[in-house]
């Protein structure tokens, strides 16, 4: 579970490419997909899987979860992918392609056999029809297969649109169902959800339209290509500062005297009730991790302003 550490950037990052893999301890992102599948040319796959596994061992990426991102069960880099990366000892698998509960389960048992860390993560992308119509069960038993080391699911709408051959538009209108079904298989399952790309990294005005969606649709966070994405969706995604005012003063009148007994109050005339607490206890811990994160490493990076985005090139 990624519990109440903030994962509102999660940036893709070619494991071909040793410049990028340098510079990304640097970005204010706070999570790395390095990967060996779509970005990889089939020649390169194993020189990229060698390169991204020893960026991971070296560490110092400081309070970035890093994972690495597999190709698909069925490939013939599928087991020597997860060898590799048992070895290296990132914090989360990303599996390509899932479709079935089997494809998550087959992979946890061979990392577990490789040896992986005992606190390795999953993530299962969700990117084929097959995908997002069987996701329920995908999640119910893959999860089960893997003693619930499944912890978020990462949408691959661009897959998506081409497999279903729909026709998303600016505001993704005919992808909204699927966007919303995906969150609500996450949050039944205690999962973190992850949105899809959106390719015009210069169309910040774009970006951020899209990055406000999909906070509205329940999303955690937002998957990047581009580091100039990242301020942005770490803005877009961070709680409001009114949200944290009122989540404060949410758990402050449960924790008043004459509230200890009560599981509705009302606060500032309306009715609230203590699961709203809960709910506002995790949205301060988030806020907290955000201003204090390097606390997780010992780094001392701050937030990066939304005005002035990261413009390092990954190449």
């Amino acid at each position: 579970m990624n519990g109440d550490r903030p994962l509102r950037s999660v940036l893709y990052v070619p494991g071909i490419k040793e410049r990028a893999l340098e510079k990304i301890r640097e970005l204010d992102v706070d999570a790395l997909i390095i990967d060996l599948e779509d970005s990889i040319a089939p020649e390169m796959k194993p020189q990229a899987r060698e390169s991204a596994c020893r960026a991971v061992s070296a560490g110092g990426y400081g309070f970035r979860q890093v994972a690495i991102r597999v190709n698909s069960r069925g490939t013939r880099w599928f087991e020597d992918d997860l060898a590799a990366v048992a070895g290296a000892g990132p914090d989360i698998v990303v599996l390509s392609k899932v479709e079935s509960p089997r494809d998550i389960g087959e992979a946890y048992r061979f990392l577990r056999t490789a040896g992986a860390r005992p606190d390795l993560q999953l993530w299962a992308m969700i990117e084929t029809p097959l995908g997002l119509l069987d996701l329920r069960e995908i999640v119910r038993e893959g999860g089960k297969l893997a003693d619930d080391r499944l912890t978020g699911l990462v949408l691959g709408t661009n897959d998506i649109a081409k497999d279903t051959r729909v026709l998303a538009g600016d505001d993704r209108a005919a992808m909204v169902p699927w966007l919303l079904n995906t969150v609500l298989v996450a949050r039944a399952h205690g999962l973190s959800a992850f949105d899809g790309v959106y390719n015009a990294f210069t169309d910040m005005d774009g970006f951020a339209r899209e990055c406000a969606q999909g906070r509205q649709l329940g999303f955690d966070g937002k998957t990047l290509i581009h580091p100039s994405q990242i301020a942005m969706a770490n803005h877009l995604f961070a709680p409001a500062d009114d949200d944290v005012a009122e989540a404060h003063a949410i758990v402050e009148a449960f924790t008043l005297p004459e509230n200890a007994d009560k599981g509705v109050i009302t606060l500032g005339g309306r009715m609230v009730e203590r699961l709203h607490a809960d709910s506002a206890a995790r949205l301060i811990a988030i806020d907290a991790a955000i201003k204090t994160r390097g606390s997780f490493t010992g780094d001392t990076a701050t937030e990066s302003s939304p005005a002035k985005p990261e413009r390092a090139e990954l190449t």
